[in-house]
């Protein structure tokens, strides 16, 4: 936090802004009350990624605060981002985390609508869903940019945070950019997408968000990740928008039980240098949870050097 409680300066908003490919990860907190795992996740990051996503109890499920995580991370020198999803807060709560982000010096917010608790470790769970992801927006970028709450009621001072969303390219591509556009609208400064393993689907889908001039005003990140066993690749391939052809498929599933992560992480690495061709494109977000120890080795495969995100400690503290 800085000396008038005040966001510090953000690593990822100064990347963005000067045009430069933008590296962002992810980190799952623990089930369980200690937050040295977030820590030492973080470790293997630093310097690599520009900045992190702390996860709000991914899944549906209890796991130790996006808030606590990212703090953790703040103090491990690794800027975060704190995902904050719809899901288990009203207005009240949310306005709330979202003054207390700021306040402690939390740089990015994340808004997420949320995974239904029935998809969790806690199905009989109520679910609140008072505002979805794109109300979220409005609602934080009025706070930061007014000063005020959804009462009208005076914010002093005003928080400051980068906000963030997310989209899924999968859907219909016209559909999908303008759900993008109208998050946008909302608010949103940057987006990350969904896993993607079909590039030129994608390619696709970044024309239509192109054509619709969306590139001029929000920053795309596109999602990746190593499939690390063929338990994995099941289960992302019954992922609803995730989409993995068939050719990728057979390329993991050859490798076999035993050499699958190295085929999945050689994957990731050639799908970043691909990506990064693609006209528009700002960024990746990689999701390795659960293996954040690998993500330097797959950036220096794809041509992302060490210490391109050199000085993210020095901004994150």
């Amino acid at each position: 936090m800085t000396d008038d409680g005040q966001t510090r300066a953000s690593r990822l908003r100064q990347v963005l802004a000067a045009g430069e490919f933008a590296v962002t990860a992810e980190i799952g907190p623990p089930r369980g009350a200690d937050a040295a795992p977030v820590a030492r996740k973080a470790a293997h990051l630093r310097g690599w990624v520009d900045a992190v996503n702390i996860t709000d109890n991914q899944s549906a499920s209890v796991r130790l605060s996006s808030w606590a995580g990212s703090l953790t991370a703040l103090a491990a020198g690794v800027e975060p981002i704190m995902q904050l999803t719809c899901r288990d807060r009203n207005r009240i709560a949310l306005q709330s985390e979202l003054i207390s982000a700021s306040a402690m010096g939390i740089p990015s917010v994340l808004v997420m609508t949320g995974d239904h608790p029935r998809h969790g470790d806690h199905a009989e769970a109520k679910p609140v869903f008072d505002l979805d992801s794109t109300q979220l927006l409005s609602v934080a970028r009025t706070m930061r940019d007014e000063g005020r709450l959804m009462s009208g009621r005076l914010v002093e001072p005003p928080p400051s945070w980068l906000l963030g969303a997310v989209e899924n390219p999968a859907a219909p591509p016209a559909a999908s950019a303008e759900r993008l556009a109208a998050k946008i609208a909302a608010g949103a400064q940057f987006v990350q997408t969904q896993f993607i393993f079909d590039v030129p689907a994608f390619a696709d889908w970044m024309a239509h968000v192109r054509d619709l001039g969306l590139t001029g005003q929000c920053a795309i990140l596109a999602g990746v990740g190593p499939v690390r066993s063929l338990r994995a690749l099941a289960h992302l391939q019954r992922v609803p928008g995730v989409r993995i052809p068939a050719e990728i498929a057979e390329r993991l599933s050859a490798a076999g039980p035993d050499h699958i992560a190295a085929a999945g992480e050689r994957l990731c690495a050639e799908t970043i240098a691909r990506l990064r061709e693609i006209p528009g494109v700002a960024g990746v977000h990689v999701m390795a949870v659960g293996a954040e120890s690998h993500i330097p080795r797959i950036l220096q495969q794809a041509g992302l050097r060490s210490g391109h995100a050199a000085g993210a400690a020095a901004h994150a503290r």
